[in-house]
């Protein structure tokens, strides 16, 4: 039986190979500056949206290049309240003494458990979030149910939302294809971190 010799593949120009690295090396470490701009940006720009709510009740502003044109907007996102179990006993009792089908007693060695059945109590829950008040309206007698141990609670903050603008025809280019002619042209350099700021504008600082 023959052997066969086995061929391995050629090696990669090493200068190919350095390119690569390099340019995997220079995106990281600029794409780590406008993470950390980014989020300081948007940490800023949602404190004074959250104080022009309070004060005004803004909920949207435009993002506008330097020369005026509109290239997005920020609108402030509702939070939401969900109904909560924050009193397991009182809402436990409530359905022994109303559903009482749907309140479970195991008996377990030593102990007896009493629950409220899952199902059931996320139908509750559900509906109580839905309406936006801690009751529960009986499906058959209509009969409406303050739910005892349930409360409404935030589940999530009101937030933000960045939107860029589409091309129209007022306006063809869109508003993330503005925001880079205008990098290109030099015009951002007051809303860059100074890794990033044009050549001649990190001069001007300097002189």
């Amino acid at each position: 039986m023959t052997e066969q010799t086995e061929v391995k593949p050629a090696a990669p120009d090493p200068a190919a190979i350095r390119d690569a690295v390099t340019r995997q090396a220079v995106l990281g470490a600029l794409l780590d500056e406008i993470k950390n701009a980014y989020k300081d940006a948007k940490r800023d720009a949602d404190d004074l949206l959250d104080s022009a709510y309070r004060a005004s009740g803004t909920t949207k502003t435009d993002a506008t290049l330097p020369d005026g044109t509109k290239v997005g907007s920020v609108a402030r996102q509702g939070g939401e309240r969900e109904a909560m179990l924050v009193d397991e006993d009182a809402f436990r009792a409530w359905v022994r003494d109303t559903y009482p089908t749907e309140h479970v007693v195991e008996f377990v060695p030593a102990r007896v458990v009493t629950a409220v059945r899952p199902a059931f109590a996320g139908r509750v829950l559900a509906e109580a979030t839905a309406a936006g008040t801690a009751r529960y309206v009986d499906p058959v007698t209509a009969e409406v149910h303050e739910l005892p141990g349930v409360e409404l609670r935030p589940s999530r903050a009101a937030s933000h939302r960045l939107t860029y603008t589409r091309g129209s025809k007022a306006q063809p280019t869109a508003g993330r294809d503005l925001v880079a002619a205008a990098y290109r042209a030099g015009a951002l350099a007051e809303h860059l971190p100074a890794a990033l700021a044009p050549p001649d504008a990190a001069a001007g600082d300097v002189q």
